[in-house]
């Protein structure tokens, strides 16, 4: 069985631990290393490796400090270049293309975002045959998954809750503008699992909800009502 473990979630930072029971891999570092250190229990060392969606820092702030400890990083080129790093401990990858992490078979996907060369990530157990997507950072995505066994999505802001907080002046205008292109609605998420076979789904993680605009138990609420699936909120 696959075991998520959240050590953020967010616009302030984003790092998750996954492992199949033979591999642990981390999925973004947009936080510091000393916060990563203590989420893993300091067993930094028992990471296979470290998948960055994109350049943006609330993804990738630790990338260095993850490659300094000997971890290999896999982005794409685009997220390369614009980090401007260079470090023989990167990884690069291109969506729909498979790899091998360990016990992982890891194949990237195009999301909607923006950033330079963004993606999602399959992932799929070579000891438990169990699949995972990991989709986070796009206002939608045109992919469909064969019978997933886990789904760790975005769920970042509310329609209904963007429009009131704009009518009160908690939260500018021209914010509606970027999330409606760059972030999942909740409505977009409903329509994301809905497109889905979800018959083998165990479990699902809502992902970097917004401070101001989510309602964390609301959104918990609906998505189990909707798929009758085991739902948590990341964080």
């Amino acid at each position: 069985m696959i075991q998520i473990k959240t050590l953020a979630s967010g616009s302030k930072g984003n790092c998750y631990r996954v492992s199949d029971g033979v591999t642990p891999i981390l999925l973004e570092v947009g936080i510091s290393i000393k916060k990563i250190k203590q989420g893993l229990n300091y067993r930094l060392s028992e990471i296979e490796g470290c998948l960055v969606t994109h350049e943006h820092k609330d993804h990738c702030k630790s990338v260095d400090e993850i490659m300094k400890a000997g971890i290999n990083c896999y982005m794409t080129k685009g997220t390369k270049k614009e980090l401007n790093i260079n470090n023989h401990r990167i990884q690069k990858i291109t969506a729909k293309i498979r790899y091998e992490i360990g016990n992982w078979y890891m194949k990237p996907f195009k999301i909607e975002h923006d950033a330079a060369e963004p993606v999602g990530f399959l992932l799929w157990s070579k000891a438990t045959g169990e699949k995972l997507i990991f989709l986070t950072d796009t206002f939608y995505s045109k992919y469909q998954f064969h019978k997933p066994n886990y789904i760790m999505i975005e769920c970042n802001y509310s329609m209904d809750i963007l429009n009131e907080n704009i009518k009160n002046g908690r939260v500018p205008a021209a914010q509606k503008k970027r999330l409606l292109k760059t972030h999942m609605s909740l409505q977009t998420c409903k329509d994301f699992l809905k497109a889905n076979d979800l018959s083998k789904v165990k479990e699902i993680w809502l992902l970097h909800l917004s401070d101001r605009n989510s309602d964390a138990e609301l959104f918990k609420r609906e998505i189990q009502e909707l798929t009758g699936k085991p739902t948590y909120i990341a964080g």
